[in-house]
């Protein structure tokens, strides 16, 4: 009796052994597919959102988590249903069902900042101007997770959007519009600028045209608001659209424009800028939507010089430093500016100020020269990663 007992116990320890290491070698091959799927869709997790791991319990093997990339999923199913593994999936395509008539959002203040988590001690990751389209992914405890016309992800508070329906948004982007063009102004409650102020605005604010007066032009905010502001800070979308030209000299006006302003780590606005919120900020104002950060702009245009031969660069070549690769180490981009000629380039670092690249020069930047890497020109040229204004429906059809 005690050796059958002793027999059937070994069995089962067998059985059982045997199934877990078999369940244990499936886990380990799906996280192995998860990390191939997300390093071959997400080779930048600030621009999309990949979040799933594999687990395993007495019911199989789950996959838990959330992604914005439909096509991920879809080949992540996909290649573990190859290698013969049953899964449970439990992963949640964003925008999830929260936020399926809400889907959309303007940002609807002067300058939203967008934080990379979900709390206003998170780190300010980027900004968004009013008037700005965003794609809502998910909503968690009345802040949200964005997606920006560039396709940075970032969280920002419910107190700095309006969400629309696909409906809501179609209709926003029908209605005229207006452009503000300096780089500080108000909005009014009346008609003249002794009235009280509405909010404050910067360059690229975007609202919608209501009526238009002899001086002023009556618009309306994202969340129904309405305001005055001074046609001479301001220009029909349209028409400001229709002459948009990002040459060399309309690039160095733009840029100089805004001398002085003080460095913000993640400003992309004329409250405060980061080195790659600048040149963002300066394309934006002449009609092209770059990517958010110096080590995503690098990787734009075409080459124009890495070997300091810098006789090759043109007004509005943008030039980066940081750190070369060598054996060990891969290359890292830190900072950006922008050629204004002369041998000098225009850069947010401390403030926005020019410095120079001639060693024998009163403002030579002697730091930043010793880190240079290359200079890329986008202007004019053809980028998947670069959104031209008069070529894009982002804020409504032209005309």
């Amino acid at each position: 009796m005690f050796k059958k007992l002793a027999l059937t116990l070994l069995t089962a320890v067998l059985v059982f052994g045997c199934n877990s290491s078999e369940e244990n070698k499936k886990l380990i091959t799906a996280r192995d597919v998860i990390a191939e799927v997300s390093g071959e869709f997400v080779p930048d997790k600030r621009v999309a959102r990949f979040e799933v791991e594999a687990m395993g319990n007495e019911g199989g093997l789950i996959l838990n988590g959330e992604s914005n990339l439909p096509e991920a999923v879809q080949s992540l199913r996909s290649r573990l249903e190859q290698k013969n593994i049953v899964f449970i999936d439990s992963i949640e395509l964003l925008p999830g069902k929260m936020m399926e008539n809400a889907s959309n959002a303007l940002v609807k203040i002067s300058v939203a900042n967008l934080r990379s988590n979900p709390a206003h001690s998170a780190e300010l990751a980027t900004q968004a101007t009013l008037g700005t389209p965003l794609k809502v992914l998910k909503e968690e405890n009345e802040w949200f997770l964005v997606q920006t016309p560039d396709k940075y992800l970032s969280w920002v508070d419910g107190g700095g959007l309006e969400t629309l329906s696909d409906e809501e948004f179609q209709n926003w982007k029908n209605i005229s519009k207006v452009v503000f063009k300096q780089p500080f102004g108000f909005a009014y409650e009346e008609a003249n600028t002794t009235s009280p102020v509405v909010t404050d605005l910067v360059a690229g604010s975007i609202l919608e045209l209501q009526e238009e007066q002899e001086n002023f032009y009556k618009v309306k905010y994202p969340d129904g608001v309405t305001a005055y502001i001074q046609k001479e800070a301001a220009q029909l979308y349209d028409e400001w659209i229709a002459q948009l030209d990002p040459s060399a000299e309309n690039l160095i006006k733009t840029s100089r424009a805004l001398m002085g302003l003080p460095y913000l780590w993640g400003g992309t606005s004329a409250k405060g800028v980061d080195c790659s919120g600048y040149t963002k900020t300066i394309f934006f104002l002449n009609g092209m939507i770059i990517p958010r950060d110096a080590s995503q702009q690098v990787h734009t245009g075409t080459l124009v010089d890495s070997t300091r031969n810098f006789e090759n660069l043109i007004p509005g070549d943008l030039l980066f430093f940081g750190r070369p690769a060598t054996d060990t180490t891969s290359e890292k981009v830190v900072h950006v500016g922008m050629w204004v000629g002369n041998n000098q380039f225009i850069h947010s670092s401390g403030r926005v100020r020019v410095s120079s690249i001639d060693s024998t020069a009163r403002d030579f930047d002697e730091f930043n020269y010793n880190r240079y890497l290359r200079t890329k020109r986008l202007v004019s040229e053809d980028d998947p990663n670069i959104i031209l204004l008069e070529n894009s429906e982002l804020f409504g059809k032209k005309g």
